[in-house]
């Protein structure tokens, strides 16, 4: 038995005007596709970009001396002749020692130890 709406199953054709109506509609997407994938490659690009530009890790913190298994450090801090280390304290990688000088006036000497290297000397006076 044949079905009664069998005619209405198949296409048409559509009217010329609603055909130009639906393949402007298929550009329209098409292009904007087109500009969603290009935008989404630049943010893509950029943070690649910035991942490989990115400063290294941070630094050790004060405190993380890199220290090789089963070595102790050593090394030598150089006070100027006749000096005496009246005190010393140890913050992170440095160390400052309080020393009384041969003519009596005193100074702070800063120390790195990762770096092992005078930081700075200042001179303890009183106005």
């Amino acid at each position: 038995m044949a079905r009664p709406d069998a005619d209405e199953d198949q296409e048409k054709p559509l009217d010329p005007e609603v055909e130009k109506m639906r393949g402007k509609l298929v550009r329209f997407m098409a292009i904007n596709l087109g500009l969603l994938l290009l935008a989404l490659m630049v943010v893509i690009a950029a943070i690649v970009y910035k991942a490989r530009k990115a400063p290294p890790a941070t630094p050790p913190l004060a405190g993380d001396i890199q220290v090789p298994a089963g070595e102790p450090l050593s090394g030598d801090i150089v006070l100027p002749v006749g000096a005496k280390v009246v005190n010393q304290s140890l913050s992170g990688n440095r160390i400052s020692i309080d020393a009384e000088l041969a003519d009596g006036s005193r100074a702070i000497f800063v120390y790195d130890i990762a770096e092992r290297r005078l930081i700075g000397q200042f001179a303890i006076r009183n106005k």
